[in-house]
């Protein structure tokens, strides 16, 4: 990172730390990709590729992977398409109720990944409010690829926002100016300047999005319907029908896309610093658009959050409905139900990911340390490695940790520790690319100043790093507790009687079609996660509800 670090380079602790750190990473992240590719490529007489053969000549599988791809295909254009627009209105245009329009598209992050799927059939199922109830038919066919679609945009355009949030505002307002100077129209300059220069974020907000409508797993198995996707399918195979060899072939073939897209991800947002190469403009980059195109900005960003409002209202309502669509009259009991069934698993959850955010948080940020020390050997395969699981699917990591995990030397299926060392390490990569941001931003002088009076590296980052990266730690921080609450596809082969997760709890409710009570399990769930950010934003004294503030630090990812 600086000069500094030379007079750390043979410092042993450094060393030890870091060769430390890679060995977890090649068994909690390497090893559980190894076990589950070498299931796929067993056969009767040692190695064999029988197993995929097999899978591309079915038609159920050729059939999943298509379907797949056309669903990523949409959810990623029309959550890029929403995100964009949301970053332009709240950035580049003078709308009422921006602060509030940037609340809403922040909110669906902090939900149980299938809530609106939930939400969704209590609306626009056979039983529906608005299809039962208000338009008297059966159903919207929510069933199927229309439904993904919809639930899986509304829960996903908040990455797309983030992403090209900072993008948007770094364009400079004066290109756009003088353009209009010369006699542009504004269409012709938003053609022209403004999306020539958000179209690495836009690509790599695409890319993202698809990548995680690819391994969504919740979704799809509560409202896919007849429409089979790949996560669901390879789940399938490997719990439903006990064909290991086969659920693991599709579980790799998920990876493939995935490596490719997060690869290719990477290269487009490591150029997107050219958005501001005019240099940042003091001019206030708002009110360049027309009051006709501002009125219709704020029209589609306020129905986007008036739907995603409708989803929480249902939520809410669902939790104290007798039966829906059939006995409207208020009651407690599916209050009283989920307390005496999820109670334990509340508990439980909130437990592992209490214990997992620090240690998550406190390794991303040592990774990002080490990573950024130029004279650490092998410090970019120490990054490589951390950053990987971000790119593994859910589906891929469950799997592999199964078959990895389940025999000695390291047996801890049914264990707490498993899910804890699933959590930290599917959350790692947020973690070590905010703290490697932000230790891009420390003024190299003050650590070389440190080593020069004689300060060791572990002396370094305790003292003179962290203080300075605080706000990069608590972002993490916060992300990883998010994603350990609402985890689902990775841990839902690992749970354990023992120790059960809540979202695994509420997918078996809503299953089951006890509606009710899933409702009530996802709203403590979303008010348990806002209570804690909001506490933990009161003690690190980040400002607002601490979910924004934190989130703003992870933009370069």
């Amino acid at each position: 990172m600086n000069k500094s670090f030379g007079k750390i380079r043979k410092d042993p602790r450094l060393l030890i730390t870091a060769s430390i750190i890679t060995l977890l990473l090649i068994l909690f992240i390497l090893y559980p990709l190894y076990s589950a590719f070498k299931m796929s490529i067993t056969g009767d007489g040692g190695i064999s590729f029988s197993v995929y053969r097999e899978v591309f000549t079915q038609k159920q599988n050729i059939r999943a992977i298509s379907n797949s791809l056309v669903l990523a295909t949409l959810t990623a254009t029309f959550s890029t398409f929403i995100g964009f627009t949301f970053a332009y209105s709240i950035h580049r245009a003078i709308i009422p109720g921006q602060k509030y329009f940037r609340a809403m598209a922040i909110l669906p992050l902090i939900s149980p990944p299938f809530m609106f799927a939930l939400s969704h059939i209590l609306l626009f199922g056979r039983n529906g409010l608005i299809t039962a109830r208000l338009l008297g038919i059966d159903s919207l066919g929510i069933y199927g690829l229309n439904g993904l679609v919809v639930v899986q945009t509304m829960g996903m355009f908040p990455l797309s926002y983030l992403i090209l949030s900072g993008i948007v505002r770094a364009v400079d307002p004066d290109l756009e100016l003088s353009a209009m100077n010369l006699g542009a129209r504004r269409l012709r300059v938003f053609r022209t300047i403004t999306l020539p220069l958000t179209l690495p974020g836009l690509l790599a907000s695409w890319l993202m999005v698809f990548m995680g409508s690819l391994t969504d797993f919740g979704n799809p198995i509560i409202i896919g319907g007849d429409f089979n996707v790949l996560s669901v399918q390879a789940y399938l195979e490997f719990t439903g029908m006990g064909n290991l060899p086969r659920g693991t072939a599709l579980a790799i073939l998920l990876l493939l896309p995935t490596l490719f897209i997060f690869t290719l991800q990477k290269q487009i947002l490591k150029r997107r610093s050219y958005v501001s190469a005019s240099g940042k403009s003091v001019r206030n980059s708002r009110g360049l658009g027309t009051p006709g195109i501002s009125r219709a900005l704020f029209i589609f960003c306020l129905m986007i959050t008036v739907f995603i409002l409708l989803i929480y209202i249902t939520i809410i309502a669902g939790s104290f409905i007798t039966l829906w669509g059939e006995d409207w009259s208020f009651t407690l009991k599916h209050l009283s139900y989920s307390y005496d069934v999820g109670f334990k698993t509340l508990i439980n959850t909130l437990l592992l990911a209490l214990i997992s955010t620090p240690i998550t948080a406190a390794m991303g940020i040592l990774i990002a340390f080490l990573a950024t020390n130029k004279d650490l050997p092998g410090r970019k395969i120490l990054e490589f490695l951390s950053l990987l699981s971000y790119a593994i699917p859910g589906t891929v990591v469950g799997i592999g940790y199964v078959l990895a995990f389940n025999r000695s030397p390291f047996k801890l299926s049914g264990t707490a520790f498993i899910l804890i060392a699933v959590y930290v390490f599917r959350n790692l990569p947020i973690t070590v690319e905010g703290g490697i941001a932000a230790l891009s931003q420390v003024s190299g002088e003050i650590e070389e100043s440190a080593a020069n009076l004689g300060g060791n590296s572990a002396y370094i980052l305790r003292r003179v790093t962290l203080p300075m990266i605080r706000p990069a730690f608590f972002a993490g921080a916060t992300y990883a507790f998010i994603r350990s609450m609402t985890a689902i596809s990775a841990i839902i082969f690992l749970i354990s009687a023992r120790w059960n997760h809540m979202s695994v709890l509420i997918l078996a409710q809503t299953e089951i079609m006890r509606l009710g009570v899933a409702s009530v399990m996802s709203f403590v769930l979303i008010i348990l996660i806002s209570i804690i950010i909001f506490l933990g934003s009161q003690m690190t004294k980040l400002k607002g509800t601490g979910l924004p503030a934190s989130l703003k630090q992870l933009k370069a990812y």
